[in-house]
């Protein structure tokens, strides 16, 4: 041969390996078994460059097992649901279910081109009913045993593509497929109670060896487990009083105001009591446009609302006011903080903006004294408890566990702790899956 005929050689031997069933697992193995899985396509158009690489190195790692006398199982799949099918429907005019059959038979002549060995008596779409009956299987499992479940809850929401979106999808304020402004909207969704295993997935992180320090070091961030104490704050016109976490209450005394998420439905009750109704919803309007990240940072000037309203610190009795704020976040805690503007940036920024005053409650030991009227860092280290009544002179290795346990005693607060992980929200979709 002088020269390698691709097109001939290539169809002739891809015909041979489908008719003779070249790829396919036996039903009952002989040998050991390698069961080999890679990531199935999403068929929102023909396959790329970067299918084509990972379909290569996947492919390797089968051949490899085979000529290694191994029985391999190589299924092929693709995961057929999702908005931007639905989207790409819409936009041709066309059902979704033909979009995605129609480019997974183009995926999957592509493939056979490439001599992927892919075991295609073993197929399967995700958005065919006999697979994702199984997903409906198991869902319906997780919403007997109250795993699966429904609240009101704030969301990313895209008004172009009508749908949820997850906060990595959410680019620079607009949606990552329209390049929409998100905003925020408070929708009652479905979640997964990942909660409950909070503390199994941190305590049980050391037993997965697959993974170096640094993977397990931003796991446990990413569930945040952290002590301290639930404190209630009895709230003015209100017979039930509010409850918020802290990990400082040591610092109780220096709480000068109290927060509220503009999300909250008490920021909603106490703006229908104190007549502000159209200014909250001018407020949850202008914070509807900021992400998460945006009303979080420290860098950003605090927005918030006055209502009128005051609570009661529960360890001096005196009444504070309750404004609703921007850089508080519904889905941290209960929704509702004690400012200590002293011992937390983003208080003292806002007390700062907004005229209110500065307690200092923790002094830093040897150093000179904090000077509440000229601080402009809040200082949240270690130190002494300072105008905090009987407790004055505590240091801070003490001074958590005496007065969480002092606050018990007076039935005002308990120990308790808080994730950072929540709950797994899975209302994504629309019509196609």
């Amino acid at each position: 041969m002088d020269e390698y005929d691709v097109r001939s050689v290539e169809d002739r031997w891809q015909k041979t390996w489908l008719l003779d069933r070249a790829w396919v697992a036996p039903e009952r193995p002989n040998g050991t078994k390698r069961y080999v899985v890679t990531m199935y396509p999403y068929p929102s158009g023909d396959l790329h460059m970067g299918h084509v690489e990972i379909f290569t190195i996947h492919d390797t790692i089968a051949r490899f097992y085979r000529m290694q006398g191994f029985d391999v199982l190589n299924p092929m799949g693709w995961d057929a649901f999702g908005l931007p099918a639905e989207n790409a429907a819409i936009k041709r005019g066309i059902n979704p279910k033909k979009w995605t059959y129609d480019n997974i038979a183009k995926h999957r002549l592509s493939l056979e081109r490439l001599g992927y060995s892919a075991d295609w008596d073993r197929t399967f779409y995700t958005c065919d009913p006999s697979y994702y009956k199984w997903n409906q299987w198991f869902f319906l499992r997780f919403y007997d045993r109250g795993l699966a479940y429904r609240r009101k809850a704030p969301a990313n929401w895209c008004p172009n593509c009508k749908t949820v979106l997850a906060n990595e999808q959410v680019i620079a304020g607009n949606c990552e497929r329209c390049g929409t402004q998100v905003v925020r909207r408070y929708l009652t969704q479905w979640f997964f109670k990942i909660t409950d295993y909070a503390d199994r997935l941190l305590d049980d992180l050391d037993l997965n060896q697959g993974w170096n320090d640094r993977l397990r070091s931003l796991q446990r961030n990413w569930i945040g487990r952290s002590f301290g104490a639930e404190v209630a704050f009895d709230i003015e016109g209100r017979a039930e009083p509010v409850t918020v976490f802290t990990t400082r209450p040591d610092t109780l005394w220096g709480a000068t105001f109290f927060v509220v998420a503009p999300e909250h439905p008490l920021a909603e009750e106490l703006a229908a009591a104190s007549g502000l109704v159209d200014e909250l919803t001018l407020f949850r309007q202008e914070v509807a446009t900021l992400s998460d990240i945006d009303r979080a940072s420290t860098e950003r000037p605090k927005k918030g609302l006055f209502l009128r309203k005051h609570a009661t610190n529960p360890v001096n009795g005196e009444s504070i006011p309750i404004w609703v704020a921007d850089y508080v976040l519904m889905e941290y805690g209960t929704g509702a903080i004690m400012a200590v503007p002293a011992h937390d940036q983003r208080d003292l920024d806002f007390a700062r903006a907004y005229g209110l005053p500065v307690r200092v409650v923790i002094q830093a030991g040897d150093a000179d004294p904090l000077d509440a009227d000229s601080m402009t860092i809040a200082y949240d280290g270690d130190g002494v408890m300072a105008n905090s009544d009987g407790f004055d002179g505590t240091p801070t290795g003490e001074s958590v566990q005496r007065v969480t346990e002092w606050l018990e005693e007076q039935g005002r607060g308990r120990a308790a702790k808080n994730f950072r992980i929540r709950d797994w929200l899975i209302s994504r979709q629309r019509y196609w899956g």
